[in-house]
């Protein structure tokens, strides 16, 4: 698999903070699945490079350090949120690091090894209805923070600008150097939308000839965990529909399908929305091909598979 290198951090000493580490992951070229596209390339942010294992480490820590700043955030309140995993992942990773406890509302059938990391940092879980989705944990949460509003501090990163605001000072301006500007397309899948906010943001900016899209599940009942159907969800504050060029439907087999190709084709174990991911740009690749178009299209591996192991489609042939 090529690689092409993350951008040079600037000069420190050789043993780095934890937090320090957030950010700059690599952009990879995936080799074998694009070749069915003459003229297309298509590239993938590995953000498993960072510390908590995810894309949500990015924003995570931006909502905290704002909430430093702020004033809102003490060491008397706990950081509270809803969260379908990763998220919660990045709070207790950043919370323990920095002295902050932290307690979660996320849907009762998160993966086990979600729990278990969450359990390892020691954050406090409240489970909601699993029926109820990642909407059933943030109605959840609102009724927690409403009962006792001084004893927490809550990022409420669906409605939180520091969300999108920290791929938009990273994550966008990191793929802008990687590809040299070069990049005509950029794909992601939604969830509280922050990524797909802040890098559509930064390219409209900085490369605005490049096309945004914006990638859901094709319904409401749905099997990708974190990711919103917009039509039926609770729509997320920071969400503009505007920014989108366009928007791609997935249907959930389809994204684990791929989620087993990436690992047993380009050696890449990743998680369900990087699937989604990585098959909303092959879409996108097919159509464009079909034109006699070439593109440069980057996606988001937003984490490994490291914590959907359990999942019962690893089964399948």
């Amino acid at each position: 698999m090529a690689f092409v290198a993350p951008i040079p951090r600037l000069a420190r000493t050789q043993a780095e903070p934890l937090l320090a580490t957030i950010g700059n992951t690599p952009l990879l070229r995936l080799e074998k699945i694009p070749r069915e596209f003459p003229g297309i390339e298509i590239f993938a942010k590995a953000e498993y490079f960072n510390p908590g294992g995810s894309v949500k480490d990015r924003a995570a820590l931006n909502m905290i350090l704002d909430g430093e700043r702020s004033g809102k955030l003490n060491h008397r309140r706990v950081i509270l949120d809803a969260t379908s995993g990763n998220t919660g992942i990045a709070y207790a990773m950043i919370g323990a690091n920095r002295g902050y406890k932290v307690k979660l509302c996320l849907p009762a059938n998160a993966s086990i090894e979600r729990k278990r990391i969450l359990k390892a940092y020691g954050a406090e879980m409240v489970f909601s209805d699993a029926a109820e989705g990642s909407d059933g944990a943030i109605r959840l949460c609102r009724k927690l923070y409403l009962e006792d509003p001084d004893a927490y501090f809550y990022p409420d990163q669906y409605n939180n600008p520091a969300n999108w605001k920290a791929h938009f000072e990273g994550t966008g301006r990191e793929i802008v150097e990687q590809t040299a500007g070069r990049l005509t397309h950029f794909v992601a899948a939604m969830g509280t939308s922050g990524t797909f906010m802040g890098v559509s943001r930064r390219l409209r900016r900085d490369v605005p000839d490049a096309k945004c899209y914006s990638v859901q599940p094709s319904s409401g009942f749905h099997g990708l965990e974190g990711l919103k159907h917009m039509p039926t969800a609770i729509v997320p504050g920071i969400y503009d529909e505007t920014l989108a060029d366009g928007n791609l439907w997935i249907e959930t087999e389809d994204a684990y399908a791929m989620v087993r190709r990436l690992a047993r084709e380009e050696g890449l174990l990743v998680g369900i929305s990087s699937g989604c991911n990585v098959l909303a740009a092959t879409m996108l690749a097919r159509d464009l091909a079909a034109r006699g178009e070439s593109a440069i299209i980057v996606t988001m591996l937003c984490d490994s598979a490291d914590k959907y192991l359990s999942e019962h489609f690893w089964e399948e042939a």
